[in-house]
């Protein structure tokens, strides 16, 4: 699962990067996606493949702190660059004639360096709050990487001060980009209803089926993940709905993109008889 994932992310990279017809905002956001998806998954599955081979349940106080900084700048990064590529579908659907001017290619990596400075922050904001806390020694951490919900969990003694912390910085870096992605979609589908043909309407709207997909997927593991251990106590379904969030998520996102994309399809086809 995991060759597969960054073989077939890095799939979608070559494709856009070596077709001319792909150098398109949306094609430049969706490599950005599949580049952060190969590093999202590398934080955490091949530490968990060397534990297997070698019979080891053991990581470092420093490298757990390491994969915990690295999965929540990663997670958040997936979670703004599906923001980032809703509010692109916004403006393609709804202001057609502007598109090529508003998404012009200095707007397009600004929303990238946002996206990824806002990152970059979250990670820092579950590093100080982990580092307020007691030293980790001969602890249990129910999963196989450090999540940092199962931490905090761990660091803090008052489980409401826990859920008050989880849900708080869950609302600020989950619940502002998908009331974005909520937004720019509600924009989308009152404009195609008011196409008159049903044809129409179907074209248009099939656009942004991948898109939708890989959002459904993301956030419907992802709350179960984040959030569900802090209500739910319950260690098992954590750890099946992380390996849903960090394994599977990402390994499905190239198929969900390529075969639902003919675009894609036909730039991957192109490639192949290059190459062959």
């Amino acid at each position: 699962m995991y060759l597969v994932t960054v073989l077939g992310n890095l799939l979608i990279i070559l494709a856009v990067s070596s077709d001319s017809h792909l150098h398109t905002p949306m094609y430049f956001f969706l490599s950005n996606l599949s580049f952060t998806d190969i590093c999202f998954i590398s934080t955490t599955v091949p530490k968990m493949i060397v534990d297997i081979q070698i019979q080891s349940t053991v990581i470092s106080y420093v490298g757990c702190l390491t994969q915990m900084s690295l999965f929540a700048m990663l997670v958040c990064m997936d979670d703004m660059l599906l923001t980032v590529m809703a509010y692109d579908r916004f403006v393609a659907i709804c202001h057609p004639l502007r598109y090529p001017v508003i998404m012009n290619p200095h707007l397009c990596g600004f929303l990238v360096l946002v996206s990824l400075l806002f990152s970059l922050f979250n990670s820092l904001l579950h590093n100080l709050i982990i580092l307020q806390f007691t030293y980790f020694k001969d602890v249990e951490i129910t999963n196989f990487f450090c999540d940092p919900s199962q931490l905090l969990n761990l660091a803090c003694s008052d489980t409401f001060t826990n859920n008050i912390v989880i849900y708080v910085i869950g609302g600020i870096f989950g619940f502002l980009p998908i009331s974005g992605i909520l937004f720019s979609y509600y924009k989308i589908v009152s404009s195609i209803l008011r196409i008159p043909s049903s044809g129409g309407k179907y074209k248009v709207f099939s656009t942004c089926g991948s898109h939708l997909s890989v959002v459904c997927l993301f956030y419907g593991t992802g709350i179960v993940e984040y959030l569900g251990t802090a209500v739910l106590h319950a260690p098992r379904k954590g750890a099946l709905a992380s390996v849903m969030y960090t394994v599977v998520s990402p390994m499905l996102n190239p198929f969900i993109y390529s075969l639902r994309n003919r675009d894609i399809k036909s730039s991957l086809w192109r490639l192949h008889r290059r190459t062959v």
